[in-house]
């Protein structure tokens, strides 16, 4: 038997707490000892009573948050992404405790710069041993071991999207051994082996290695639901039931909070939602938009104030009243990129539109119009990233004929987008154009997160270079 063979056959899930805990206090202290030597080259100011005693506190606020609602948890299906945004959170909290300390205790003796230093080594301590250990995981499930052999009951759409969730990836380890149900959804398309009806379930657990069952059944076969609750807690089986979420509404983006005991459906995550990412998001925008006003601003907008003067009559700026976060109006900052015209509030910009002036027509191409934008960033009526801001005429148009369009304004408007980087840009000839703009910017307000915006800047610079077909 091979040393994959073996270690296969330990759930090593259930030591998860425990190794993440050693792990990272090994990780933690490490990283102290370094933090030392980098700013003063020795150790001999470790042994001062204040230092061993933010020491002290570092690892007891560490191991607090990573036992704070199972901090150290990985699922199975989870993003990378995911698990080192909670990792980064965990570290802002740590700061934040500790810096907190340092000033109520009015610690003198503890230096700014080692302790960047030491949550700096900290962070890329974190940041590689939670990527390699999924890779090894990945590697591990990859070769076939380290799987969870799942039955799904309930032949019907909410089974099939159960198990191609399952399926998606190998390295999940998941094994989807098929469906169980009495009656075929005819309209459903199951891809999996139908196994059986209801009455075959029992025998099939007891004679084949089940680890989990996933009940994908309506809430009138409740008696069935109990029936088989009872049958997994007899034979060991991890039971998980998907609710029926359809009887509210068509989303499959649903969270679930608890008021006390009660739990309460809401239609759609929204991470911005959370204060700590909305600080996040902020924090970002304000820094973010400071670097551009600094170094971008005084050797750039010169040049083009000069061009956009010489090129035609009329004001620099153009500012245009569109909707922002909540759907509240807010005065929108371009460069301006058309001759004075009356129809400016009204119409969209067309290819080979006449209204568009030559160094307009190289501004819209390379999205330098709008770097008076990050001034809205750095007011607060907009961010870096976010849904593009839409004519007041527009969004009375569009939500009239698109339901869900409001729902882009949960969010602030941005300066570029994830609609904007998937090539939904420039005009909307037809309804189905906004449609899918919409749909993409209620993507980007369910599965925010600061690394997502990262990726959307770096593919708004890469499109610039590469240029883009609906820039006019």
């Amino acid at each position: 038997m091979s040393l994959l063979q073996e270690l296969a056959t330990y759930r090593f899930s259930r030591y998860f707490k425990l190794c993440f805990l050693m792990w990272d206090i090994v990780l933690l202290n490490i990283a102290i000892i370094l933090s030392f030597l980098t700013r003063y080259a020795s150790l001999n100011r470790l042994d001062l009573k204040e230092v061993q005693t933010i020491s002290l506190l570092s690892n007891v606020f560490w191991i607090a948050l990573l036992l704070y609602k199972d901090s150290y948890r990985i699922i199975r299906i989870e993003r990378i992404e995911t698990i080192l945004m909670r990792t980064i959170r965990m570290i802002g909290f740590h700061v934040a405790l500790i810096v907190a300390f340092i000033v109520i205790l009015k610690y003198s003796e503890i230096s700014r710069l080692r302790l960047l230093y030491f949550y700096l080594i900290f962070f890329v301590f974190l940041f590689v041993s939670r990527v390699l250990f999924m890779k090894v995981l990945k590697y591990i499930r990859a070769k076939g071991y380290n799987f969870k052999n799942v039955i799904i009951i309930g032949a019907n759409d909410t089974g099939e999207h159960m198990r191609k969730i399952l399926s998606k990836d190998l390295t999940y380890g998941y094994r989807v051994l098929g469906f169980f149900d009495d009656r075929v959804d005819p309209y459903a398309f199951i891809s999996s082996p139908l196994l059986g009806g209801f009455d075959a379930i029992q025998n099939y657990i007891i004679n084949e290695n089940v680890d989990e069952m996933y009940i994908a059944l309506h809430i009138d076969n409740i008696k069935i639901i109990n029936q088989l609750t009872d049958l997994c807690e007899r034979y060991m089986v991890r039971i998980k039931f998907i609710p029926d979420f359809q009887l509210y509404t068509k989303s499959r983006k649903v969270e679930i909070s608890f008021y006390e005991n009660t739990p309460v459906l809401m239609l759609r995550k929204e991470p911005l939602e959370i204060t700590f990412n909305l600080l996040a998001k902020k924090v970002f925008d304000i820094c973010f938009s400071s670097l551009v006003i600094v170094f971008i601003f005084p050797w750039l907008f010169p040049i083009l104030i000069i061009l956009i003067k010489l090129d035609s009559s009329g004001p620099v700026f153009f500012k245009q009243e569109r909707s922002g976060r909540d759907n509240k109006a807010f005065g929108c900052l371009k460069f301006r990129t058309m001759r004075v015209n009356a129809a400016a509030d009204k119409l969209q910009a067309t290819l080979g539109d006449k209204r568009v002036t030559k160094i307009g027509a190289f501004m819209r191409r390379t999205n330098m119009d709008e770097l008076p934008q990050f001034l809205n960033v750095f007011w607060g009526n907009m961010s870096v990233v976010g849904p593009r801001p839409h004519m007041l005429m527009h969004t009375e148009q569009y939500s009239e004929l698109i339901n869900n369009y409001l729902v882009r304004h949960y969010a602030k408007p941005g300066i570029t987008g994830w609609a904007q980087v998937n090539g939904f840009r420039g005009e909307t000839k037809e309804l189905i154009d906004m449609k899918d703009r919409v749909e993409h910017d209620i993507w980007y307000i369910e599965n925010w997160s600061l690394l997502l915006d990262l990726k959307i800047i770096y593919r708004t610079v890469l499109n610039v270079f590469r240029g883009e077909q609906n820039a006019y």
